[in-house]
């Protein structure tokens, strides 16, 4: 195709060149119109470039053109565009920087702007949570009503991985919670001659405050942050929706297992872990109080009541299905891929844990209230 634009090179005795660019640029042109002002502009310090005679030149052609100006003054060759005609001169305000605004860094967000964007983000969550929660009611529902419509089958491998799974490192911490609340009570019992009374403090700190809480953290850093992996993976490439599709309802498929499991295993694990924490503190008091077994044994379970164990249970059970639901939450909430799981997952244990201490401290206050 003939060209419908000219290109002329005229050089200078200082060194600089002249580009006389004529007639119409348009894309049919621009590869070629390319081609013929890099080999034009590959040597020389200093150009000018001439558009007087410049009668069309598109988005595209611009474009390129500007282009090639930003690569030269990169590498410190001056150059300049005279003679545009108004309609060119237009296009070329377009994509080039007037008076050095590209290089002003961008606006940091004021006070104002940042308190409305996390206020709006707060909006959004607290709907997001509420959707989900009615979504959950009207399923919990459906699934009264028809209890074969929930996969049961899954609700196996669930307890498997919630409870028998989880069981090893809820041992482990319990043991040595038990064994350092002992430890240090040693320490100032034994001033006052009053060692029996360890029993006391390791077994009713244990049954009623850091054993249930302690095994609902190890549990949402384990079930908790797995369920919202699980789930926001399955968001984010549309398994979710892929289950709608189908004719299941996530929340039913999903989550009513999940709450059920992890409602059911935790009190189990905070039993499990409350024995072995009292084992810890057994360890203690034997060694280094010269406690006997027996003795160890009779003053725990004078120490202790059933409300002391029963209160919590209580807790555990709220605590596990607290931590499934916020887990669930946040998983079917993600959004943007790999990093929004990532993102997903982290909000759901740091929520977890702020909600876990906050219904530790309520429970605390209403049974100290009514004396339980």
């Amino acid at each position: 195709m003939t060209a419908a634009y000219s290109i002329e090179t005229k050089a200078h005795d200082d060194g600089s060149q002249t580009l006389t660019i004529a007639g119409s640029v348009t894309l049919q042109q621009a590869s070629g119109f390319f081609r013929d002002l890099l080999e034009r502009t590959a040597h020389g310090s200093a150009f000018t470039i001439d558009l007087a005679g410049a009668t069309t030149f598109d988005g595209g052609s611009i474009a390129l053109l500007i282009s090639r100006i930003s690569e030269l003054e990169q590498t410190g060759t001056k150059i300049s565009v005279v003679g545009a005609r108004p309609d060119v001169a237009r296009l070329l305000s377009l994509y080039e920087c007037a008076d050095g605004l590209c290089d002003r860094p961008p606006n940091r967000p004021g006070t104002l702007q940042q308190i409305g964007a996390a206020t709006c983000q707060i909006i959004a969550t607290l709907r997001d949570v509420l959707a989900f929660v009615g979504a959950l009611t009207i399923s919990t529902w459906r699934a009264i009503r028809d209890p074969k419509s929930v996969p049961w089958r899954s609700l196996t491998r669930l307890l498997e991985l919630a409870g028998a799974d989880g069981a090893p490192i809820v041992v482990l911490i319990n043991f040595l919670i038990g064994f350092i609340l002992g430890l240090q009570a040693a320490l100032q019992l034994e001033k006052f001659g009053a060692n029996i009374y360890i029993a006391d403090l390791v077994g009713k700190s244990l049954t009623r405050e850091l054993g249930p809480l302690m095994t609902a953290i190890v549990v949402a850093g384990r079930s908790g942050a797995a369920y919202a992996a699980e789930l926001g993976t399955m968001k984010v490439s549309e398994e979710v929706d892929a289950l709608r599709t189908l004719g299941f309802d996530p929340m039913r498929y999903l989550v009513i297992p999940r709450v059920i499991a992890l409602t059911t295993m935790v009190p189990l694990l905070v039993i499990l872990g409350n024995l072995v924490g009292l084992l810890g503190g057994l360890l203690v008091g034997v060694i280094e109080l010269d406690l006997t077994v027996v003795g160890y044994t009779l003053q725990t379970q004078n120490s202790l009541n059933l409300w002391d164990i029963g209160g919590g249970l209580i807790k555990a059970s709220v605590f596990g299905c607290a931590i499934a639901l916020i887990s669930c939450q946040r998983g079917l909430a993600t959004r943007g891929g790999a990093a929004g799981v990532g993102a997903s997952t982290t909000s759901a244990v740091v929520t977890i844990l702020f909600v876990l201490v906050s219904l530790d401290a309520l429970f605390t206050v209403l049974f100290t209230r009514w004396e339980i």
